[in-house]
């Protein structure tokens, strides 16, 4: 289907998603949030796709926020809508069942960085920026960012970032957990594509099982998340793909996994 303020472009088994809204700096609206929802919802059940990349339009941002200009007439009633509907669209990338790629250029800030945190991979250009200013609006962040910002950097890079609303720069927020890789400007694009390649030549199950290993296991106390992991390693043995994976190590080809 069409978008409006989104496009979406298939590379093989990679798809990309890029909020489109230059003009905003592609600050996420309701409108946004549902048609981002649509589009990872549709490439889960597109066997075809097994690596979603995330990106923004032009050279500026990712996502700068949520747009501010819908949000001054909302009541309580329809704020605590807006956050669920933004939780929702997060909790569906998060639990997508395949890799997703942040590709950030630029401002991730607010709504950004939510979404970008959302994402399994992070890669960020030298320039990106990184923050959660909703501080200085009267706000807290309200599509997750307390909760994956501590998770990812722990609770004290979290609460200096959402009670200072400061922004950090792309290799502060790589110290600090938020970020997978920084790479230079120029390299952006061609880091992001190999990240990417890789891993849609990969067990689409087994990407599968880790993903779910580490995003709900994690969340478990240790014996728990032991249990979920080897229920995971257990049921990759009924796989065609395991099968092919441990004859092509053994006859020293390159696997060709099916995702079976």
């Amino acid at each position: 289907m069409a978008f409006r303020t989104l496009t979406t472009a298939d590379r093989g088994a990679v798809r990309t998603i890029t909020v489109n809204r230059p003009d905003k700096l592609n600050a996420l609206n309701r409108e946004t949030i549902g048609e981002l929802t649509l589009a990872f919802r549709q490439a889960a059940q597109d066997d075809a796709v097994r690596v979603v990349v995330l990106s923004g339009a032009g050279e500026k941002a990712f996502v700068a926020g949520a747009d501010i200009s819908e949000m001054t007439a909302w009541s309580p009633v329809k704020a605590q809508a807006a956050s669920r509907a933004g939780q929702e669209l997060m909790l569906t990338i998060e639990r997508l069942g395949k890799p997703v790629i942040a590709r950030i250029q630029g401002y991730a800030l607010g709504g950004g960085m939510e979404l970008a945190m959302a994402c399994h991979l992070r890669v960020a250009s030298e320039k990106a920026r990184f923050g959660q200013p909703e501080i200085g609006l009267g706000l807290i962040p309200g599509f997750g960012g307390t909760q994956r910002l501590t998770r990812l950097a722990g609770r004290g890079a979290a609460l200096e970032l959402c009670l200072l609303g400061q922004q950090v720069d792309a290799a502060r927020a790589e110290r600090l957990g938020i970020v997978t890789r920084v790479v230079a400007a120029e390299e952006l694009d061609a880091t992001v594509d190999a990240m990417a390649d890789q891993l849609a030549v990969a067990a689409p199950l087994a990407l599968k099982g880790i993903l779910d290993a580490v995003i709900e296991g994690g969340e478990c106390a240790i014996d728990q998340g032991l249990a979920f992991e080897t229920q995971g390693f257990a049921i990759a043995f009924s796989t065609e793909d395991m099968r092919e994976g441990t004859s092509a190590f053994l006859e020293r080809r390159k696997a060709s996994f099916k995702g079976v």
